[in-house]
């Protein structure tokens, strides 16, 4: 015997065992186009310099993270962090340098950027 009625479509069921099964994908925090926009424009410059030669962008649960590389095989030079969990406290952008030390924090990523442009201008 089915427990399927009449009444019901099969394909139906079928969807509905189908969802009732699958698990969403978990969340993740990313950059939106313009922050990455913004972030790979600075990149952009950097490498033209001969100051950055690589990167890496992580989207973990609690935060993205871009970071920055002079070579590829050394820790990187800086970091880049967009943690939504900071945004009504201290910020949710953060420029972080390779010993750990936060170099910048703030509510716009322009502004927090600041802290990298300024090495390159005051040379």
């Amino acid at each position: 015997m089915s427990s399927i009625s009449e009444d019901t479509d099969p394909s139906e069921s079928r969807a509905v065992a189908r969802t009732a099964t699958a698990t969403p994908p978990p969340n993740r925090v990313t950059f939106n186009r313009l922050e990455l926009n913004r972030i790979l424009n600075l990149y952009g410059r950097m490498v033209a310099d001969g100051e950055w030669r690589d990167y890496a962008i992580d989207f973990l649960k609690d935060r993205a993270v871009f970071s920055v590389f002079r070579r590829a095989s050394e820790v990187p030079i800086y970091r880049i962090e967009k943690d939504p969990r900071l945004a009504r406290k201290q910020g949710m952008y953060s420029v972080i340098s390779a010993t750990g030390l936060i170099l910048r924090r703030g509510h716009e990523l322009e502004r927090v950027l600041l802290v990298i442009d300024r090495k390159l201008a005051l040379v």
